[in-house]
């Protein structure tokens, strides 16, 4: 059974229906401005209600906005609803980013989504450094019980290999 989840204002719809023939079987994600015009004016909680009494059968919402998470009245909407809420933090106010974030876990959430249950999934990526090749070098090289220098020195290419194109 496909799931159905709206998707707040804030995600790009040329994006999504790019996107939405790779989008596995069991999910359609559809912006609020399609399941009603009038919705991108309601609050957070009277869009859950409007979710929750539509005519189709809503698994649940897809937002940017963390706040609702801090809301009473959102959260109380979302216990009686049973809805799921979806929601993209730390992507900042980069719709790209939150659209990409959303799409690499809504397959594992519609598998574990319950219409009997209302659920809260925060979805959020991690700004770290680069890591160092040579760690993983030394990591490969421990595994096969020598040195990274060792290693190193027997797989580098000399400088003309290195000067040269494969192609």
């Amino acid at each position: 059974m496909a799931r159905l989840f709206a998707l707040d204002q804030n995600f790009p719809e040329p994006i999504v229906d790019a996107l939405e023939t790779h989008l596995e079987d069991d999910v359609e994600l559809v912006p609020i401005r399609r399941v009603d015009r009038r919705m991108s004016e309601l609050d957070d909680w009277e869009v859950l209600l409007a979710l929750h009494n539509d005519a189709r059968a809503w698994d649940g919402l897809v937002t940017t906005d963390s706040d609702m998470l801090s809301l009473p009245r959102e959260l109380a909407v979302l216990c009686q609803t049973r809805l799921t809420l979806v929601v993209a933090v730390a992507a900042g106010h980069d719709p790209i980013k939150a659209t990409g974030l959303v799409l690499a876990h809504v397959a594992g959430i519609c598998h574990q989504t319950r219409p009997d249950a209302p659920q809260v999934w925060k979805l959020a990526t991690a700004q770290r450094p680069a890591d160092d090749p040579w760690d993983y070098l030394a990591a490969v090289a421990r595994r096969r019980g020598e040195s990274a220098d060792a290693v190193y020195r027997r797989e580098r290419l000399t400088k003309a290999q290195l000067a040269r194109s494969p192609l």
